[in-house]
């Protein structure tokens, strides 16, 4: 049963709970007046039916740099909120606030080992050299910034720089290929691309500047290149594109001026793949990501003004994003770029032990892994510091939550989470005064309204139903990218439910209001935190000869490892032979991710289609799931039914295994 005795495995002490972020944010919400909270679960219930006090508490509480605030919503309803109209605020503002402070603003470690801070003096002042130089290229606000860059210092430093001249920045991380890259940059038009030369994983270097060079050929409208050195000094490529090094860049005289952004000018482009088309570019805006991020941080996270903060991402992530949201606050960010199992599993946990790092987080998939690798990190390591730790990206097992109790530390803060790059946030959580049990995520985030829903639109308690959220938040997106009249936007995600934001994951919430995450309701490929759309796939796969037709959908299961299983249709003559799976698999790794590489690839006869020609790729999901055909999919709506049998036969084999 949720929340039983039986399944505790952390209950916060007097002490914790006394000390906590959040409980001083309560009894400064009584002083004032404002509301007479007594713990987490009220504190919770007036941020989502009072939403807009609760927003307006969080700027005053947290000095929030926001100028000319008045209204705090128009009262439009989803998706066309607009928070603090005729307000402004640039991300830049909130992190200069703590340029005095004495501890690193970051510390990056890399695949050889090599460790390197800067503090925040040099933050700023990097950040204020390179916007000069964007500024002499021409960039101004509203242009986009485009980085394909690995998790290291730089790459915070272009982020930063271009915030401050109001441009818009994206990034791409550099194990994705050209192909991944233009399919996102093109839709954005950028002017300035800064790219790195290659980057090392694994102990091995991988040099890029081909797939630069294919890049800058696909994007016309950019006009300079910024190259950062990650593998040497020389470049053997030369681009067509006007380019310079990242230290000819640094070489201008600080710019200190910060561009006076509106609290709805667009910041960053994150992107989020449907199951057709091109990724959706999702935009997402100065203001709403402030609020969102030092909530999250020094509320959710319990983290303050020099504390440590990793959370092991590559830059393709949100939590890429979520992590240097600690520079907001003051927080010491940690970042790692490299392979986090060379030379051995205990890689990240001798970093948060050597650098007395406060709260660690990572995909669930590492923690599985160092689990079924029978590691301790605790029987080798002190991690004296640690005291909260953070999974997300897929649901984290019950066995995944008892081997952190037992083989990292005992007394410790976990907070399992979920939420997306659609709104860069963690829509549920924990709190450090919330208690933890066996498989759940311990609450709901303040100020998000996560409810789940049945197909009639009706709130489910302690059974699953779909994701939503009932009241807007100020870090859902402005807008998608070249999507004017907000259909794309409106079809993702209110098609279901109208007004109300359908997320396509399936929930539970528990009467004690903690939750579980079953997984994805749509056919969207989350992997490791990671999406992609099954358009990309099928775009690579069916290119090869062999294949005349192929259907791909992501399995995750509680307490039991994902599954991504392709099936093909060959041409005729055509057999799925090694040297065939082996060129599969590359492209997708070549062209797309290494994390969407499929599991197992499966030949067969028809992909299951709607009379329209749709790929029925959700039915197809339930059906390996679990779901009996009958529920899982209507024959009649089928043009070719037949094709269903051999999911079903898939399913009851799987089942017995």
């Amino acid at each position: 049963m949720s929340g039983d005795s039986t399944s505790l495995l952390w209950q916060p002490d007097a002490d914790r709970v006394s000390a906590a972020n959040v409980t001083a944010f309560i009894h400064w919400l009584r002083e004032c007046g404002i509301v007479d909270a007594k713990d987490y679960a009220q504190l919770y219930a007036w941020s989502v039916d009072a939403t807009p006090e609760f927003w307006r508490a969080i700027i005053e509480y947290f000095d929030i740099p926001l100028r000319d605030a008045s209204d705090v919503t128009d009262g439009a309803a989803m998706p066309d909120t607009e928070w603090f109209p005729g307000t402004r605020i640039n991300y830049m503002d909130q992190v200069v606030k703590f340029r005095d402070e004495p501890t690193p603003a970051i510390i990056a470690e890399d695949d050889t080992g090599t460790r390197s801070k800067l503090d925040w003096p040099d933050l700023l002042e990097r950040s204020a050299r390179l916007a000069a130089t964007l500024r002499a290229q021409g960039v101004s606000s509203g242009d986009r910034v485009v980085a394909y860059l690995p998790n290291i210092i730089e790459t915070i430093v272009a982020f930063h720089a271009t915030a401050r001249v109001g441009a818009v920045w994206s990034v791409c991380s550099p194990d994705l290929g050209s192909k991944g890259v233009l399919d996102r940059f093109t839709q954005i038009e950028p002017s300035v691309l800064i790219a790195c030369d290659g980057y090392r994983y694994g102990g091995k270097a991988f040099d890029r500047q081909q797939e630069v060079a294919a890049i800058l050929e696909g994007l016309p409208t950019v006009h300079t290149c910024i190259q950062v050195n990650v593998l040497g000094e020389s470049s053997e490529v030369a681009y067509a594109t006007p380019t310079m090094s990242w230290r000819q860049a640094l070489q201008a005289e600080p710019d200190e001026h910060i561009a006076p952004t509106g609290f709805s000018d667009p910041l960053w482009i994150l992107y989020s793949s449907g199951t057709t088309g091109t990724p959706k570019a999702i935009v997402h805006g100065h203001g709403g990501v402030v609020l969102e991020h030092v909530k999250q941080v020094r509320l959710q996270l319990d983290l303050n003004a020099g504390d440590r903060f990793l959370w092991y991402s590559s830059t393709a992530w949100m939590m890429w994003n979520f992590n240097i949201a600690g520079l907001l606050t003051g927080t010491t960010v940690c970042i790692f770029d490299g392979h986090p199992g060379k030379p051995d599993l205990y890689r990240l946990w001798r970093m948060v032990d050597e650098l007395g790092i406060h709260c660690f987080g990572a995909g669930a998939a590492f923690f599985d892994t160092c689990r079924q690798q029978d590691i301790t990190p605790n029987q080798q390591l002190a991690l004296t510091e640690l005291r909260a730790m953070g999974s997300t990206g897929s649901p984290l097992s019950p066995e995944g939550f008892d081997w952190i109790y037992e083989s990292v530390k005992r007394d410790l803060y976990l907070s399992s989470i979920s939420g997306g790059t659609d709104f860069a946030t963690a829509c549920v959580g924990g709190s450090p005064t919330v208690p933890v049990h066996r498989g759940e995520i311990a609450c709901r985030s303040l100020g998000c309204a996560v409810a789940a829903f049945d197909p009639d639109g009706q709130p489910l308690v302690d059974e699953v139903g779909e994701l939503v959220i009932t009241q807007p938040m100020p870090s859902m997106p402005l807008y998608f990218w070249a999507d004017d009249d907000k259909r794309r936007y409106r079809d993702s995600y209110f098609s279901m439910y109208p007004d109300i934001w359908q997320h396509g994951d399936w929930i539970r919430i528990n009467q004690s209001g903690s939750a579980v995450i079953y997984g994805r309701s749509d056919a969207t490929i989350n992997r490791q935190g990671i999406r992609m759309g099954t358009a990309d796939i099928y775009n690579v796969v069916e290119a090869e000869p062999e294949i005349v037709d192929s259907l791909i959908v992501d399995l995750e299961y509680l307490g039991r490892d994902s599954w991504l299983p392709l099936f093909v249709v060959l041409a005729d003559d055509a057999t799925l032979t090694d040297d065939l799976r082996g060129r599969i698999n590359t492209a997708i790794r070549a062209q797309l991710s290494p994390r969407h590489v499929p599991d197992d690839i499966f030949v067969i006869d028809d992909v299951p289609r709607t009379f329209s020609g749709k790929k029925m790729e959700i039915p197809v999901r339930r059906v390996l799931l679990g779901q009996t055909a009958s529920n899982a999919i209507n024959r009649d709506t089928m043009s070719n039914p037949e094709s269903i049998d051999f999911f079903v036969e898939l399913a009851a084999t799987r089942a017995e295994e």
